[in-house]
């Protein structure tokens, strides 16, 4: 039984900066990409950024590119998100998510492995 556990989430002004971490269960990173997905109420699943296991490649939605991060450390069962120069439209509840294939990362329906998530909130 694969887990994810999300925390670091918070409220923070405009143009302010959070960090969000995902720990996984051992077996977790087996998983081939790990990605981060947000979602606000009334609102589908976005994609914001995923990292592939095997070479560290990563990918970002064009809406946070260059202001995020994400990252994998090998010797820790841990993902980071590091967010910075955050906007009001950043506001949602942000997952990490496990798929078995580097293939469709922005796809969220192919992901297996979900947390339970973490409020982001960015006030004006």
């Amino acid at each position: 039984q694969v887990q994810l556990v999300e925390s670091g989430g918070g409220l923070v002004q405009a143009g302010g900066s959070l960090r969000l971490s995902c720990a996984a269960s051992q077996g977790t990173f087996s998983r081939n990409v790990m990605g981060w997905f947000r979602q606000a109420p009334g609102k589908e699943r976005e994609f914001v950024a995923a990292i592939s296991r095997s070479d560290d490649s990563t990918y970002y939605a064009d809406s946070v590119k260059g202001r995020f991060t994400i990252s994998r450390a090998n010797a820790k069962n841990t993902v980071d998100l590091q967010m910075n120069s955050l906007k009001p439209e950043d506001t949602a509840v942000y997952y990490c998510a496990a798929k078995l294939t580097v293939v469709r990362v922005r796809d969220p329906l192919l992901y297996q492995y979900w947390g339970q998530g973490t409020q982001v909130t960015v006030s004006s």
